[in-house]
């Protein structure tokens, strides 16, 4: 038995160098909890998830005083045989929000721990689903910054390509911006990129109602891209399921969505074609294994959301693993200023890593200069 001695949990703001805006919201700093978890055997573990733009001490404080006391003293290597634990003795407080985020950073935690004390890649250590040393990507941008132009954007995704993507992904229906002007802008980028790229578009839950959602990708439609990321609130199921019966879109969707039970709604009703789980935020690696599963029976590929030093290894140890959302600078995804490696970009990918656990480790600077509290 390897038993938890401590979980630590830590906030960490990181501000954005220029005030960057999706559909409904502008953002100038990002909050995320680090979690360190340690093993009587001197093994070291660490999990992270996004809080937002607020709120990153709400997340570490549900680390420390929700997930830490059901898990200290356990065998780390009962990975599956914990979440249960932690969701039934958190059911009052959880099973959505910022309880369960807090529990897939610990959770992603132990699946590291666990891969570094046997000294394997996270991705192989999951089963490895590849014969190959790379999974495939997107360049996903193209937010709203002030002044930016079409022919700015157009020259952002075709900067992607030349460094070797052959997917893209952009932002539309910011509130404000009528739905002719994201037109011209998704225009001037498939002129930039040609046709044989892939074209994302990403939404933000920036449409409230059906007929909204129709008038905006009729506009959008003639330019053929390959999704509509997030068009409706989350909880509005039933819309996502009439869009995608309405368009030749495919309907993407599922990044902030949390446990096995709604994903499964998702799938029944037909309200996404792919889905965008995201580890840190569903319930961690050991819930986004249970999803993924289902939604192969479905013939359902899992395009995973965000954090692409996270994602990346479970690619690459899934059958229906299709596309690692990847972010080629720190402008956005400024989680990369915090990362001690940063992943190899390949034609049409990204190296999967070589490294024990996920590959990484925390720069202990970084933390240091934008953390809120302390290791505790």
């Amino acid at each position: 038995m390897t038993r938890i001695t401590s979980i630590q949990a830590r906030t960490v703001a990181i501000p954005l160098d220029t005030p960057t805006a999706m559909a409904r919201r502008e953002v100038t700093e990002r909050h995320y909890c680090f979690v360190r978890i340690t093993d009587e055997d001197g093994n070291t573990g660490i999990g992270f998830c996004y809080a937002g733009n607020f709120g990153g001490p709400l997340l570490s404080g549900a680390v420390r005083d929700l997930v830490a006391p059901i898990l200290v003293g356990h065998d780390s290597r009962n990975v599956r045989a914990l979440w249960d634990e932690v969701y039934a003795e958190t059911i009052l407080h959880g099973r959505a929000g910022l309880v369960t985020r807090a529990h897939s950073a610990v959770d992603i935690a132990l699946w590291d721990l666990n891969a570094r004390a046997v000294g394997q890649p996270l991705w192989q250590f999951l089963g490895g689903a590849t014969t190959r040393d790379w999974v495939p990507a997107y360049a996903s941008g193209g937010y709203y910054l002030a002044g930016k132009t079409p022919d700015d954007l157009a020259d952002e995704m075709k900067g992607y390509v030349e460094l070797g993507f052959d997917a893209v992904k952009m932002k539309v229906g910011r509130v404000g911006v009528a739905p002719e002007a994201d037109a011209e802008r998704l225009a001037a980028v498939r002129a930039a990129v040609g046709s044989e790229v892939k074209v994302m578009l990403d939404a933000n839950n920036a449409w409230p109602d059906l007929p909204t959602a129709l008038g905006a990708l009729r506009l959008l439609e003639p330019y053929d891209p390959y999704w509509i990321e997030e068009p409706f609130f989350p909880d509005d199921i039933i819309n996502h399921a009439r869009l995608a019966e309405r368009t030749p879109v495919t309907v993407a969707t599922g990044e902030i969505e949390q446990g096995r039970w709604r994903h499964l709604q998702l799938l029944t009703q037909g309200a996404a074609g792919i889905l965008q789980t995201d580890a840190a935020v569903c319930g961690g690696i050991t819930e986004y294994q249970r999803i993924a599963d289902t939604a192969a029976s479905f013939g359902v590929s899992m395009c995973p959301h965000w954090f692409h030093d996270l994602h990346v290894h479970l690619v690459g140890s899934l059958t229906n693993g299709q596309y690692v959302e990847y972010f080629p600078n720190d402008q956005v995804l400024n989680f990369r200023r915090a990362v001690s490696h940063q992943l190899e970009i390949v034609p049409a990918g990204v190296r999967l890593p070589t490294r024990h656990g996920l590959g990484f480790d925390f720069v202990d600077d970084v933390v240091e200069d934008c953390a809120l509290d302390s290791w505790a």
